[in-house]
């Protein structure tokens, strides 16, 4: 069975099968890749919670920045959030981002409780 949950016309925020919860991308509200990275994790947190898992349950986070020269100001924060000995899989790559004030979007998988 597929669960989806928060679903519009163009996507669902969480969907749910098999044990497996994915995560629309994620953005954050900030002046600074930090700012926007902690809100981010804060929504994301937000949506595991209501799709019955945590953030010790992730299974893989891919990270896009708008500027890759902000790699090191998001992974303080990133690694900060991130329980030890939780570490998922990860990727990090630059991408151009559906707005311009955007620096940083990440993409959720993880395990359900």
């Amino acid at each position: 069975m597929i669960e989806r949950i928060e679903t519009g016309k163009r996507m669902s925020r969480i969907v749910k099968h098999n044990g497996v919860v994915y995560l629309c991308g994620q953005v954050g509200d900030g002046a600074t890749v930090a700012d926007q990275t902690r809100d981010c994790l804060g929504r994301i947190e937000t949506l595991l919670e209501k799709a019955g898992s945590s953030p010790d349950r992730i299974l893989q986070a891919i990270v896009w920045l708008s500027d890759i020269s902000d790699f090191d100001e998001m992974n303080q924060v990133w690694d900060a959030w991130v329980p030890e000995g939780h570490a998922p899989a990860r990727a990090c790559g630059e991408s151009r981002l559906a707005r311009d004030d955007l620096k940083v979007e990440i993409i959720i998988t993880a395990a359900a409780d």
